[in-house]
């Protein structure tokens, strides 16, 4: 049970999985509606990627998922070399891009510019419905 709408929750001790914990959760102890936004943004990062949130396996600068593909979110040309190679480039470019750009909505810095879960549940199922 957390806050809703622009309420938030002070704790003395964070917790959560590191990795879709919001940064403001994680700096301040405060806990926003939008910050389980950001979470869902991580899952939506590893559904693009195929990659879990935190592998320590990977190269060096890709541990943390989150950190390594944000900056690359907004560019199309590198969304597809970012998408899971499992699915074989079998997926509509345009809705991978959508989701992209939905993606780096959630998982912006400052709580207030993320998008409600309303908003976001609306755009993908934009997103689905597109031919």
């Amino acid at each position: 049970m957390g806050p809703s709408d622009s309420q938030s929750h002070v704790s003395t001790r964070v917790m959560g999985t590191y990795g879709y914990a919001a940064p403001e959760y994680i700096a301040t102890g405060h806990l926003y509606v939008k910050s389980d936004v950001y979470g869902f943004g991580v899952v939506l990062a590893e559904v693009l990627t195929g990659l879990r949130a935190l592998d320590v396996n990977r190269q060096q600068g890709k541990h943390n998922l989150v950190d390594w593909i944000k900056p690359h979110l907004s560019d199309q040309r590198k969304i597809t070399s970012m998408m899971d190679s499992r699915l074989e480039g079998k997926y509509p470019i345009k809705a991978a891009v959508d989701v992209a750009q939905l993606t780096l909505r959630c998982l912006a810095s400052n709580p207030e510019a993320r998008p409600s879960m309303k908003e976001v549940v609306d755009a993908l199922e934009h997103i689905a419905a597109a031919k």
